[in-house]
């Protein structure tokens, strides 16, 4: 064999050296990628579910709370005289309707049942809050929320026009200071990040809400 035989030969070998090796770099690289969003995946998914017992009471707390709002909310919808006050009732709507769905979306990450007992958010999730307070003075006892009583609930039904109006700003106050007070106690003593992230838009959107309200009730 002459030497540009022997040249050629050692020159396809150290070509496919080269080739197999190259394959072999890409497939770990592949192999690499395709691991770590399951990797990530997995960690993210670890995160959401790490909760305390406070997380839970306040998310069991709350999710009967935004109910009432939005049950309040729909009733301006029918009898308030206001255009401002129809137009903040239907934001209340929007807003706190697809918390509670987010909400649920928690507990069920989470393997915790909608409803439970006294916590350190102060609300009484899943319990009757009718029941709670036979008083039908405007403001509620603390430990409550600011949920309205069954009977508070009815004399708003029965309000309308402008007594209805400043019957819902006055009670809707009360009902947004109780959240605020529920969110800051989960910022406080919570731990699951996605839980204190709806705390702390609870606290921004119904304080702005809280001076829209006082402004509308000095109007009336």
């Amino acid at each position: 064999m002459n030497s540009k035989s022997v040249l050629g030969v050692l020159g396809t070998a150290a070509a496919t050296v080269v080739l197999v090796a190259g394959c072999s770099g890409a497939s770990d690289t592949a192999t690499g990628t395709s691991t770590t969003p399951s990797a990530a995946a997995t960690s993210s998914a670890a995160t959401s579910a790490a909760h305390n017992a406070a997380d839970t009471a306040f998310v069991q707390g709350m999710i009967p709370h935004h109910t009432q709002a939005v049950q309040m909310s729909e009733m301006a919808a029918q009898r308030a005289s206001n255009e401002q006050v129809k137009q903040l009732a239907t934001r209340i709507q929007q807003a706190q309707g697809p918390e509670i769905e987010q909400m649920r979306g928690f507990l069920a990450a989470w393997g915790e049942p909608e409803t439970g007992s006294a916590g350190p958010s102060g609300s009484l999730g899943g319990m009757d809050h009718g029941s709670m307070n036979g008083s039908t003075s405007m403001p509620m006892s603390q430990g409550t929320g600011g949920m309205m009583t069954d009977q508070q609930m009815q004399r708003l039904g029965q309000a309308d026009g402008t007594a209805f109006d400043r019957m819902f700003l006055q009670m809707m106050t009360e009902h947004h200071n109780g959240a605020i007070q529920m969110a800051r106690t989960e910022l406080a003593q919570g731990q699951n990040p996605d839980a204190k992230a709806l705390a702390q838009k609870i606290i921004d959107d119904q304080q702005a809400e809280i001076t829209e309200m006082q402004q509308l009730l000095a109007t009336l």
